[in-house]
């Protein structure tokens, strides 16, 4: 599949950060419903004074309820309109938009750049408390609480065996057409000096609900609801358990995502739109 930029256009990359309490995840949607994406493409629109919608593409898309801090996209815009508007563009927009969401560069984008296919990495963080008392207010949009004092521990000891590449069907919501294949390079968990617990979470992507539910899981080994090796036996069963709760999405914010040297970029892009099956597995186009 070419991803190559049309004649006339250029492509530009936005970094930028929001806090998701108030919008219905990422995807623009129908009906009014407010999405990061309709916001920025709305901004867009606005300040370049244009009659047309310029399309942005995410690296990933967030949940309804869910943050970002370091969240990556691109859109194509004409040659023509990037340099009239291109040394004004990021504080108009900073203008326009509304407090919630934030864009803090943009950029021409490298050849091959796809802010979607050409992502290595996503970086997410889960934060939680077993404070007896509860959440901070000043941190309740952003922390769990969980009413269960937590063995740190065992939550780490029980994440070990999730690392890898595996297929996490038991751990995704599927989709049509969508593989759940996925390598889960980091998962494990710290306690802060204030006490919240924090779950470091990196994969090269995620399927549909996967960091909720792996959160939810080790949550339950946790507080001592689940053995250890339960989480892995779930995964090795390959099927959705009811018991797998997946947690509220506002303690989940997406930190980062990780690019390849300019070089690669094409590269990776064209790969990343492969379907994947696990070694010795039965493929299929």
């Amino acid at each position: 599949m070419s991803d190559d930029v049309q004649d006339g256009f250029v492509r530009v990359r936005l970094d930028l950060s929001y806090d998701g309490k108030d919008f219905s995840g990422w995807a623009r949607q129908a009906g009014g419903r407010r999405t990061v994406q309709g916001d920025i493409e709305a901004a867009l629109r606005t300040v370049t004074r244009s009659t047309e919608t310029y399309e942005l593409t995410v690296a990933g898309r967030t949940d309804s309820g869910v943050h970002a801090r370091g969240q990556v996209a691109h859109v194509d815009l004409p040659v023509e309109l990037w340099a009239e508007h291109r040394d004004k563009l990021l504080r108009r927009l900073a203008g326009r938009l509304s407090h919630d969401v934030r864009v803090w560069s943009l950029t021409e984008a490298p050849g091959g750049f796809n802010a979607r296919f050409s992502a290595i990495w996503r970086r997410y963080a889960y934060r939680v408390t077993d404070n007896p008392g509860g959440v901070d207010p000043l941190q309740r949009g952003h922390v769990l609480w969980h009413d269960w004092t937590l063995d740190m521990d065992a939550m780490n000891e029980a994440a070990a065996a999730l690392v890898g590449e595996h297929d996490f069907a038991a751990y995704c919501k599927r989709r049509e057409g969508a593989t759940t294949i996925r390598t889960l390079q980091e998962l494990r968990w710290e306690r802060r000096p204030d006490g919240v617990l924090e779950a470091t979470v990196k994969a090269d992507a995620f399927c549909h609900n996967m960091v909720r539910s792996l959160v939810g899981a080790l949550l339950f080994v946790g507080d001592g609801h689940r053995p250890v090796d339960w989480p892995g036996k779930v995964l090795a069963a390959g099927v959705r358990d009811s018991a797998v709760h997946v947690v509220r999405p506002h303690g989940l914010t997406l930190e980062e995502v990780g690019y390849p040297a300019d070089e690669f970029l094409a590269a990776r892009n064209r790969e990343a739109r492969n379907k994947r099956s696990l070694p010795g597995s039965a493929g299929c186009c």
